[in-house]
């Protein structure tokens, strides 16, 4: 989990400040992440007593949901607990995040899921970043193993869900997020495989899961035989050709990570093209906090998604350290724009409440009527991983 640092130009840093009539970005993060600290304090406290559990959203009473190591978000507490351990130096935190982070170690050994990247580097990751753990890069590098063995040199793809619904080998765009962690094995052991798994599987979803105005399908299924495209679809989107709001921001963060650890020029490229169709699209709010689907039906009156939100300032903030300072400018815009309003309370919860989770109104599976408008451990990890960008370069 790398660090990024930016610099910006006195200009612009006076421009991001410039709004008398706002609260100073600065305050606005540090009092975010003062709650954060709180909030995840109390989270923590409540999961010492529930052994091998994480927290995953709340149910409809507003008591806390939990699940064990194998779900796909369990990865994003202790990551979160991490972030804020770094931000605060509060040795509390980094107790409970050794302790949060030690409940997905056997996740290691699953070969049944393509999350490990969200399962282990988050957690992991990060506490190897802040430890240097030998420990821990033993436990990362067994899990990339793992994931690697999920991919497929036939479809040019790592395998998302095993095959299901007619699905013959099931690849979805939230997969992109996973080979961050490859990338880190690769430049930990010089394996080239790793990386060649990665620039694949890069490059065959820009061939066949966008489509010409940079959106996304949720889902493209190819034949095991043939390698070919069998169907494209949607599990969590309005409908199949749809553009799933989570999704994209998912395919954008991927694509900024991909040009940072690579340099390949394409993957910049499909990222700015990606963000601009986004940022540009007609029923983006003007907030910027998305719908849960850019085509949802009910506009304006459809659930928004903070999730969605918080992973797309993370990615715009990394993306404009690699552009140009017209498209810095304004791809830092975008993302204060959407920090300012995900702090506000419109998202943020009151102290003690929304099952001590920092974000309200997020959307899991409106199709699947699954999480939907409830706090979501990922959608805080973003935002923290956001605040925490944005700080650096204040």
């Amino acid at each position: 989990m790398k660090k990024i640092f930016i610099l910006l130009s006195a200009s612009l840093l006076m421009l991001l400040n410039s709004c008398t009539s706002e609260k100073p970005l600065a305050r606005v993060i540090d009092e975010s992440l003062s709650f954060a600290v709180k909030q995840y304090t109390l989270m923590a406290e409540e999961m010492l007593g529930r052994p091998g559990l994480l927290p995953r959203t709340i149910d409809t009473a507003g008591y806390l949901v939990t699940a064990g190591s194998g779900w796909w978000t369990s990865g994003f507490f202790p990551g979160s607990l991490w972030y804020l351990y770094e931000y605060s130096g509060d040795g509390t935190l980094r107790e409970n995040a050794v302790q949060m982070t030690s409940r997905v170690e056997k996740e290691k050994d699953n070969k049944g899921t393509h999350d490990l990247g969200f399962m282990l580097y988050c957690s992991f990751g990060n506490g190897l970043r802040q430890t240097g753990n030998e420990d821990y890069a033993e436990t990362l590098l067994t899990g990339a193993r793992s994931l690697a063995t999920r991919y497929s040199p036939v479809v040019g793809c790592i395998q998302s869900w095993n095959s299901r619904r007619g699905w013959q080998f099931p690849v979805i765009i939230d997969n992109m997020m996973n080979l961050e962690f490859l990338m880190w094995a690769f430049n930990q052991t010089g394996d080239s495989s790793f990386y060649n798994i990665c620039v694949r599987h890069s490059d065959t979803t820009i061939k066949n899961h966008f489509r010409p105005d940079y959106s996304t399908y949720h889902v493209v299924s190819y034949d095991t035989i043939t390698g070919d495209v069998e169907i494209k679809q949607t599990h969590q989107g309005a409908f199949d050709g749809s553009m799933w709001a989570r999704g994209q921001s998912w395919g954008l963060y991927g694509y900024v990570v991909m040009y940072r650890e690579t340099g390949l020029r394409r993957y910049l490229d499909q990222a700015v093209n990606m963000a601009e169709f986004m940022i540009n699209h007609p029923n983006m709010p003007g907030d910027m906090i998305p719908y849960w689907d850019y085509d949802a039906p009910g506009i304006p009156d459809a659930r928004r998604d903070a999730s969605a939100g918080a992973i797309m300032a993370s990615a715009l903030i990394e993306l404009s350290t690699y552009t140009d300072p017209g498209k810095q400018e304004k791809y830092l815009q975008v993302a204060e724009k959407q920090l300012r309003m995900l702090a506000s309370p419109a998202y943020l919860a009151k102290p003690g409440e929304n099952g001590n989770f920092i974000l309200m109104h997020s959307v899991g599976s409106l199709p699947g009527n699954s999480e939907v408008d409830v706090p979501l451990t990922y959608a805080d990890y973003y935002f923290i991983e956001a605040l925490l960008r944005f700080r650096a370069m204040l």
